[in-house]
């Protein structure tokens, strides 16, 4: 069965959001999340957040090149923390002080650097 949501989700483009917007509601937080393999929310729903795992610093910071590359496409910027062999990416929207769809867009399309 294919994935809609995530098919929704990498096909999509991250718009610029303002004070006005508002934050995704909590069950439409869990339904994306849910598609988004190893993405967890925190209780508070104010974020999403996942830890990459690499072999070596070499994979590890080609990732965060490649994050940061994605990133600046889309105008979504990630916070972004690694070491030797690991990478933590949180994902929120400041402007409105909470989860967004396109921190969904991000987390989807973030994941699918590791899978191409």
């Amino acid at each position: 069965m294919e994935n809609t949501i995530l098919n929704e989700l990498l096909n999509s483009k991250c718009e610029p959001k303002s004070a006005k917007d508002k934050s995704l509601i909590i069950p439409s937080i869990e339904s994306n999340v849910s598609e988004l393999e190893g993405w967890e929310a925190p209780l508070n729903y104010a974020d999403i957040r996942k830890t990459f795992k690499f072999k070596n610093y070499y994979q590890t910071t080609a990732f965060v090149n490649a994050v940061t590359w994605l990133a600046h496409k889309e105008d979504h910027h990630p916070e972004i923390c690694f070491g030797y062999n690991e990478c933590k990416i949180t994902l929120t929207t400041h402007v409105v002080k909470g989860l967004t769809i396109n921190d969904m867009i991000m987390a989807a399309k973030i994941n699918a650097l590791i899978e191409s």
